[in-house]
């Protein structure tokens, strides 16, 4: 009798424990977006908390205007700088932080890493490779900087590329490799879905790839 009572309570907390792992599975991501939506959303307030104190007054009624009047001082800056009134000045702020010991290390890589992802600028991610990094067998995902020239090439028979193999979670952070073009194979997919897969450790796999399997 006592062992009948013991496999029907089991059975009763395996099945109550299989209703709320599959109910907290459900919601988690939910949670986790708007969590991170949120934090993300009040992160951007408080850094544009300075625009804030000199909105304009007919402003003060809609709710979070700093972030409207932000996107248009943006849109305003970018209209600007395109035709070259405050091009110059910016140049000159620039080559002044460049100057400064201590922040020229810094500005420097974060410069150059957002303009990795511009796609108007010259300086990109070329495209997305798999290469056998960090030894032979063992793939990595790698973003094709540029060709290394024929000078400094460590054969000169064969091409040469530049590759940045960014870390997990963090990919600001990896390796410059230079491998010849037999070792690198050119992938179809997007820096996105490759940052993606990147920072997830491989958890978020691309959607028209999965969509594709599941058909």
């Amino acid at each position: 009798m006592f062992g009948f009572i013991k496999k029907v309570i089991t059975k009763l907390f395996d099945y109550l424990s299989s209703l709320f792992l599959n109910g907290l599975f459900t919601i988690l991501p939910i949670i986790v977006t708007i969590s991170i939506f949120t934090t993300s959303f009040r992160i951007l307030k408080s850094w544009l908390e300075p625009i804030d104190k000199f909105k304009p007054a007919f402003l003060e009624a809609i709710p979070h205007s700093e972030i409207i009047l932000a996107i248009v001082l943006i849109f305003f800056l970018g209209a600007i700088l395109k035709f070259f009134v405050l091009r110059s000045l910016v140049q000159s702020a620039e080559s002044l932080l460049f100057k400064t010991p201590l922040v020229r290390p810094v500005y420097s890589g974060i410069k150059q890493l957002i303009q990795a992802f511009n796609i108007q600028e010259k300086l990109t991610f070329k495209k997305v490779v798999v290469l056998e990094f960090p030894r032979k067998g063992i793939y990595s995902l790698g973003f094709l900087t540029s060709q290394m020239p024929q000078e400094i090439a460590p054969e000169q028979e064969q091409r040469f590329f530049n590759v940045f193999v960014p870390t997990t979670p963090n990919p600001t952070s990896g390796y410059f490799v230079m491998l010849p073009e037999s070792d690198i194979s050119i992938t179809n997919l997007t820096q996105q879905e490759a940052m993606a897969l990147i920072i997830s450790g491989g958890i978020i796999q691309p959607e028209r790839f999965v969509h594709n399997k599941n058909n």
